[in-house]
């Protein structure tokens, strides 16, 4: 299993158009040998409280990649008539900033000055997924932080209503590959989702059907009893899988039995491509888990940030 968790020298090149630097494993072994044990540590204390932090984190961490890059803009606080990313509609539910916060003061204490607000989220990150039970690899490390964060740049996201062209074509404008989607949807083994995400599988699906034809009838009547079609509860909604703390490939055999959450989750089973994928995810753990490593690492390495932020929250 060893090998599978093995950091491959062609992802750790990986770069995107963006002006990066070179990321390396060993970026601060000598200037903040403490790093990663003082990350590990924020995760996992602020895990003893609250179940959902590993799939906010995870999430944050996706939602900062796909936008400028990996540079922890997503951090960043909106400023008088400035709104950031973090106020942008697909951000609104993000949540558990205080753990980035608690792991760079805690990081600024031993290194000050050195460590960006992007790698210790990219770190939190895989601690998330390592301590849900998923798999741990090496996180390649010396991203900068960038310096610009648009509430409007949000719509770059892929949406949870995308079918699988948008999703393709989304993933390839950052390098990532159709395998890349599949695995890097397995993510959504951890986490939530409020009706507003798939009120359109369940409600008024089209001029002809109420509920989506491809969802598992039971499945879609319990989302519908969750969920009425004039849901006025803000917090309403369901997990993400079955085992909703725990990172495991549950999410793709749901998928395969038409118990899948979003539009863009079903979309996986609309190519032989990616249909084939997600069976070989549901059939095996293992190689789900090698898969998702790889394209993290691929995803996180697309760097532009241009400063080491002293506050996550605040530009220098």
């Amino acid at each position: 299993m060893a090998a599978i968790f093995t950091v491959i020298f062609a992802l750790l090149m990986f770069q995107s158009s963006s002006p990066v630097t070179a990321l390396n494993i060993n970026y601060y072994d000598h200037n903040c040998p403490r790093l990663e044990t003082t990350v590990t540590n924020a995760v996992k204390e602020a895990m003893k409280n609250d179940k959902t932090v590993p799939a906010a984190l995870l999430r944050m961490h996706f939602h900062d990649c796909f936008i400028r890059g990996c540079d922890g803009s997503v951090l960043l606080n909106s400023k008088g008539k400035k709104t950031a990313e973090k106020d942008g509609p697909p951000n609104i539910s993000l949540h558990a900033f205080y753990v980035i916060d608690n792991a760079k003061k805690a990081v600024e204490a031993l290194c000050p000055g050195v460590v960006s607000c992007a790698d210790i989220l990219a770190l939190a990150a895989r601690d998330a997924v390592a301590l849900s039970g998923g798999p741990p690899w090496d996180v390649p490390k010396g991203r900068k932080d960038g310096r610009i964060s648009k509430a409007t740049d949000t719509r770059q996201l892929p949406a949870p209503i995308f079918n699988i062209s948008q999703l393709q074509q989304s993933f390839s404008q950052r390098g990532l590959s159709m395998e890349d989607l599949v695995a890097l949807s397995g993510g959504h083994t951890l986490g939530f989702s409020h009706c507003s995400s798939f009120q359109n599988r369940i409600h008024n699906f089209n001029a002809i059907l109420d509920i989506d034809p491809s969802m598992n009838p039971s499945f879609a009547a319990s989302l519908r009893s969750v969920c009425p079609a004039h849901n006025k509860v803000k917090s309403a909604g369901t997990s993400l899988d079955s085992s909703v703390t725990v990172f495991d490939n549950a999410y793709y055999k749901l998928l395969l039995q038409g118990k899948s959450i979003f539009s863009s989750d079903q979309a996986l089973l609309t190519t032989p491509k990616t249909k084939a994928l997600v069976s070989k995810f549901a059939s095996s753990k293992t190689a789900f888990e090698k898969a998702f490593v790889q394209s993290m690492i691929k995803m996180s390495s697309i760097t532009g940030g241009q400063e080491i932020r002293l506050d996550c929250r605040v530009v220098n």
